[in-house]
């Protein structure tokens, strides 16, 4: 099921791009038509985040970040392609239609989408209600106590929404229904269960944390026994299965660590919801947690949308466990999910089995720091975990060590790094490298069929038949910066161009091979005789939908890029200009190749070829002419 085409292009058009990332980012006045501030996709102290409403664009000069306004909701919410629409169609009042992919209508998902809002709205304000009831309720001081004990007070309560149930069963349900919610509603968010006497709060009488998703809607709770007359055994109770809440697609304190955890990169998952709280108040603002449940492959995917599938940039996922057995064995579970990460795993162990909140109490929030910071590698961890006890004094506690760890090795994904760990086990076993190195590679021969086989491969390497991008130009080409104006001016004001000479420009007119792409483009989305009767956003849009994948990055830049004049009359002289320099490049090659032609033919002479060579010269001095007078 999908959103129709139509209805998308709507949200496009309609959504104000500077209102959307103006929420986010503190934009000024940068030039003509133009808006700039503080890039929200990483640190910057000078603004090179360039917003252009006149063509629905952003681009950041400095990380390279940029696309529309669905994009900008994308990566700053770290929504699917789909929800972005939802959530910017819900902004401005869009009721989206949806077919499925033989483009038959579809109501299914609507009537989702009203239901999940309905839900929010619950979760909302039980979150809210239940927050009152922890400040202010007699009945709550054990609650209050519970987190004070653990060295966390109102404020910090109130940064993490921490809430508390009253125990009569019907208080918090009798709140909801007088704000207008129905039986279904608080039964299908889970705030509710059913008893012989009807309806019940689920969570009564616990202390309660607020799960949200990476937007920050409420999506179910963590509740926490608090009385010994509980008649749930359960020391944490989670809200069940619903539309909203699956304990093994929500990590918390997602909301409150992602836009850390795409600055830096870095990912810290914890245990608990306690842990999460000590360590952000110790610095550590890209904790997250599991919500009861092992870290699995739903929670991988949300950590690599947040921190990205780029193994150049360096991306960190380090899980912290107890040291105790039971976190000796989760950190190996954690362990059989590393490749499914691009990121660097890394496993960080609290010492006399402490997790983070008991580290924070004990010994302050520095030695939560240290305890990030003094992190080992998973595969390290995984391998000395392998051998421990093993005998390595005797040859035969070698050999088995060695062959319990080669498989270890040879799964390591990065083939730079495979050979380094590899002497590192050679030293670790206190053996040679060269039989160490001999049991990884058949380790690695040794994949599925018995062939050569990389572990991480499935199926053909798509890095093998994928084409090259053209390389980013020259800054300091002065023929490349000419070609680079010209095209930011057919994307950004095509109506201020002059048309013809702009659409008479051959494909080999732009010579630098990133702009002629971005040329070749332009052309095959029409020309400028197209873009006059196209709005700013949908002509760019038309470019880069003509576009192979490679350039589109290029095209958002140069479409979003300042231009020097901020009146129109001045701008249109400047458009004219450097689109008909380029023309006169064109042109001025074209006469040497002519030049050299008519030489070549000596006195014999090529009438044809010294005939061309006058007229391209006569319409170079009108180009030129043309061009000085604006």
């Amino acid at each position: 099921m999908r959103i129709r085409r139509e209805d998308v292009e709507a949200v496009r058009e309609q959504s104000k791009l500077e209102d959307v990332i103006g929420e986010q980012v503190a934009l000024r006045p940068a030039g003509v038509g133009s808006l700039k501030g503080l890039c929200p996709f990483h640190d910057e102290k000078s603004p090179s985040f360039n917003v252009r409403p006149s063509v629905g664009l952003y681009h950041c000069f400095g990380c390279g970040e940029g696309g529309d306004v669905i994009s900008f909701v994308q990566k700053v919410d770290h929504l699917s392609f789909a929800e972005s629409v939802e959530r910017l169609a819900a902004r401005i009042g869009i009721e989206l239609r949806y077919e499925d992919d033989g483009g038959a209508p579809a109501s299914g998902r609507r009537d989702q989408i009203g239901q999940r809002q309905r839900l929010i709205d619950a979760n909302r304000v039980a979150s809210v209600f239940f927050q009152d009831q922890l400040a202010t309720l007699p009945d709550a001081q054990q609650a209050r106590q519970f987190l004070v004990d653990r060295g966390f007070d109102q404020a910090a309560a109130a940064h993490f929404g921490v809430g508390f149930a009253p125990r009569g069963g019907e208080v918090a349900l009798k709140h909801l229904r007088q704000r207008g919610f129905t039986e279904e509603d608080l039964l299908a968010s889970g705030l509710a269960g059913t008893g012989r006497r009807g309806l019940y709060d689920r969570f009564r009488g616990r202390l309660l944390w607020p799960i949200r998703d990476v937007t920050g809607d409420v999506v179910g709770f963590g509740a926490r026994r608090i009385f010994d007359d509980d008649g749930i055994e359960a020391k944490y109770l989670n809200t069940p299965d619903t539309v909203l809440y699956k304990k093994s697609q929500v990590l918390y304190g997602v909301d409150l660590a992602k836009r850390e955890i795409s600055k830096s990169r870095q990912v810290v998952v914890v245990e608990g919801y306690t842990d999460v709280m000590a360590c952000h108040l110790a610095g550590i603002e890209t904790a997250v947690a599991t919500c009861g449940t092992a870290f699995g492959a739903d929670h991988i995917r949300i950590v690599r949308r947040l921190i990205g599938d780029d193994q150049r940039a360096g991306g960190k996922v380090i899980f912290t466990f107890d040291g105790d057995g039971a976190g000796q064995k989760a950190a190996l579970r954690a362990f059989e999910e590393d490749q499914r990460f691009v990121a660097q795993t890394f496993i960080a162990v609290a010492p006399a089995g402490m997790d983070p909140c008991e580290l924070r109490l004990q010994r302050g929030e520095e030695a939560v720091r240290e305890l990030i910071e003094s992190r080992q590698p998973l595969f390290e961890f995984k391998i000395r975990s392998e051998i421990k006890d093993v005998d390595l004094n005797t040859a035969e506690g070698r050999v088995q060590g060695l062959r319990m760890t080669a498989p270890v090795v040879a799964a390591i994904r990065d083939p730079a790094l495979r050979p380094e760990y590899a002497r590192q086990l050679a030293g670790w076993l206190g053996m040679e490298i060269e039989p160490v190195n001999r049991a990884v590679n058949q380790a690695l021969r040794q994949g599925p069929g018995g062939a050569a086989h990389d572990p991480h491969r499935r199926g053909p390497d798509p890095a093998a038949s994928r084409p090259v991008p053209p390389s980013r130009p020259d800054a300091q080409d002065p023929v490349a910066a000419i070609e680079r104006q010209a095209l930011e001016c057919l994307l950004q004001v095509p109506r201020l161009v002059p048309a013809v000479d702009s659409d008479a420009l051959e494909s080999d007119a732009f010579r630098v091979p990133m702009y002629r792409a971005v040329h070749d483009a332009i052309r095959a989305a029409g020309g400028m005789s197209v873009a006059a009767g196209m709005s700013g956003p949908a002509w760019v849009n038309a470019v880069q939908e003509s576009a192979p994948d490679a350039v589109e990055s290029m095209i958002t830049e140069l479409a979003v890029a300042p231009l020097p004049a901020d009146r129109e009359e001045a701008l249109a002289r400047y458009a004219a200009s450097v689109v008909l320099r380029v023309a006169e490049m064109d042109l001025i090659r074209r006469i040497g190749d002519l030049r050299s032609r008519v030489q070549r033919m000596g006195a014999e002479g090529d009438g044809g070829a010294f005939a061309e060579l006058l007229a391209a010269e006569t319409a170079r001095r009108n180009l030129r002419d043309r061009i000085n007078g604006g």
